[in-house]
């Protein structure tokens, strides 16, 4: 009998195509409510998932014959990974089928803020022409601290290499990656060399709001941050008093503390008045979570699990 592999949420006809021809039977679970879908469970041997639910102690205890979770992306913290551990569960997810299109959107969010270009755009469509105040500053003259040296992170160092900038990278759980195009560093010393910071790190409880005031009065020099990794990571009311106080001249943000699971809905008319003053803010650059969502990146998880279920 052929082992059942539910899909959660929907995805790319590769994966499909892949697990069916390495013998598995494939349930498109993707418009079942949590309810419905708690009947097939105790029956499936994979689960295939990006966001959509939340799979506690709760959930995996009904999955009597679950061999591996496969998460279509890289965030894992709506997975309890201990608990999975506990009952030999693999965990698996695909931050290799997103590295490209986070580091071009990052790469794009970073000339975007040197630039001026959010500014510049806005004041031309309101009828404003202002060559002096939009100068921008060159890349090749800054440098650029990554923080999480990961497949993003390395992703990013690696298209930086081209401009000609300064690259220095602080890993929490990483050592011995340094290159010809990149410095290992301390995050202090991160702190005192960095005129941009990109941050390319999970969430997990033990770095809940790492961006923090304390964090951003660390830094020598003003500072431009970039946020294309997990929302609550950052504390969005300290970088909006730093970006009012002149410590960060300016901020791109494709992620926010204030979204939900699975990132599809944000009413942002009614956030804190923290994200109001972002909304309008001519130096802060806001994109919808999609960093990580190019036309081609399903395709590329699909490939990057697939590869990983057939060598369980």
């Amino acid at each position: 009998m052929k082992e059942k592999v539910a899909f959660i949420d929907k995805p790319h006809p590769l994966l499909v195509e892949k697990l069916t021809a390495i013998g598995y039977e494939c349930i498109d679970a993707f418009q079942e409510p949590l309810e419905e879908l708690e009947a097939l469970l105790p029956e499936i041997a994979g689960i295939i998932i990006r966001s959509r639910f939340t799979l506690d102690q709760a959930f995996l205890d009904q999955c009597k014959k679950l061999r591996f979770i496969a998460r279509m992306g890289i965030g894992l913290e709506h997975i309890d990974l201990n608990y999975a551990a506990q009952l030999g569960v693999a965990v698996l997810n695909s931050p290799e089928g997103s590295r490209d299109t986070v580091a071009e959107h990052t790469l794009g969010l970073m000339l975007g803020l040197l630039h001026h270009l959010q500014r510049s755009n806005l004041q031309i469509r309101a009828g404003k022409w202002d060559r002096k105040q939009n100068r921008g500053l060159e890349l090749r003259h800054r440098t650029v601290g990554i923080i999480g040296y990961g497949n993003i992170g390395s992703a990013v160092a690696q298209r930086l290499r081209c401009f000609g900038c300064r690259t220095i990278a602080y890993d929490k759980f990483k050592t011995g990656f340094g290159n010809e195009y990149l410095e290992e560093v301390s995050l202090e010393y991160l702190q005192q060399q960095a005129d941009i910071v990109t941050l390319h790190i999970p969430y997990d409880d033990y770095n809940h709001h790492f961006v923090n005031a304390a964090f951003l009065a660390s830094f020598q020099k003003p500072v431009f941050i970039i946020n294309t990794a997990r929302g609550l990571v950052l504390n969005t009311s300290d970088l909006v008093d730093a970006l009012k106080n002149g410590k960060v001249p300016g901020a791109a943000l494709d992620v926010l503390e204030y979204e939900e699971q699975a990132f599809n809905v944000l009413d942002v008319d009614s956030l804190p008045e923290a994200f109001q003053y972002l909304k309008q803010a001519e130096n802060v650059i806001l994109t919808p979570h999609t960093a990580g969502l190019s036309l081609e990146v399903m395709e590329a998880h699909a490939a990057v699990l697939a590869e990983k279920i057939q060598q369980l």
